[in-house]
């Protein structure tokens, strides 16, 4: 797992069983004996990215260290409708009791792997990369950028603590570009912080502001249309010339499946996609009783 520690893990899983399970389970508890010995598969019913497999097993053996979990398919598998990705053996009522909660994490977590994918592959022929955003659901922040980088995306600042990103509002606030870059310098020197610095600008008027400024590591293009970004792009790498200094360009604002390739042709090194977390469809699947092996 990349961000998310063991320990960090396992207080959700903790919060997760206790929203899940209360005071019982009373429909396995009133139908299951409470020695009864089992197994069941996930069974997967869609195609798409594998995401979550070390995370279920982390779920697993909270619940019952002594089930047993015999994986067939990792992290970042591509899969498809009928494949097993793993099989669980030991306490029913165990088994029953985790089936939720395990299934939750795994199918958004899959979802989002699988819809990284999808943006990442119509543009691996150019030097583009496809960023997520802080766009994610409130406490699964680390889970779901895990989820990003798994289906083959990049991640872009985990919070506000790992990257300065000066966005409209902050510039609106700081009353321009300009004083809003030179505060962003002069705070990491007052505060000894090594914190690369992104601007966002609107239009090309903020994007020369921003260039004369020299103070930011990337420039995010919010809302360019493909045919704005192009000349934009032409001026940063024009002044990369002259200055002798490369600045990341990032396209950002409500881009999708169908234009992310535009962007990327335009030259720009990143685009930021939200849908990749806060809309993304959790993949299929199920977990399933086997009856025999």
């Amino acid at each position: 797992m990349k961000y998310i520690t063991r320990p960090q893990l396992r207080q959700l899983i903790e919060q997760w069983f206790k929203e899940d399970i209360g005071d019982g389970d009373h429909t396995s508890l009133s139908c299951i004996p409470a020695d009864a010995q089992g197994c069941q598969q996930l069974i997967i019913k869609e195609e798409g990215i594998l995401a979550g497999v070390e995370v279920a097993q982390e779920v697993i053996n909270y619940f019952d260290p002594e089930l047993r979990v015999e994986v067939f398919l990792n992290d970042g598998a591509h899969v498809r409708p009928g494949d097993i990705a793993f099989r669980v053996y030991g306490k029913v009522i165990s088994l029953l009791q985790v089936e939720r909660t395990m299934l939750n994490i795994m199918q958004r977590m899959s979802g989002i792997a699988t819809t990284a994918h999808r943006y990442q592959s119509l543009i691996d022929d150019t030097n583009c990369k496809v960023l997520d955003t802080r766009k994610t659901t409130p406490g699964l922040r680390l889970l779901e950028k895990e989820a990003v980088a798994i289906g083959g995306g990049t991640n872009h600042r985990i919070g506000l603590y790992d990257m300065i990103l000066l966005k409209d509002n902050h510039v609106d606030f700081a009353g321009s570009i300009t004083n809003a870059i030179s505060r962003a310098q002069q705070y990491c020197k007052r505060k000894n912080k090594d914190l690369r610095i992104e601007i966002e600008v609107r239009n090309l008027n903020e994007l020369q502001e921003a260039l004369d400024t020299n103070g930011a590591d990337r420039i995010m293009l919010d809302n360019f249309t493909p045919e704005q970004t192009k000349p934009a792009v032409d001026i940063v790498r024009e002044w990369e010339k002259q200055h002798g200094r490369h600045i990341e360009i990032e396209s950002s604002g409500g881009i999708t499946l169908d234009t992310i390739r535009d962007y990327a042709l335009a030259g720009v090194d990143f685009v930021s996609v939200g849908a990749l977390t806060h809309s993304v469809k959790s993949l299929d699947m199920s977990f399933k009783a086997v009856k025999k092996l």
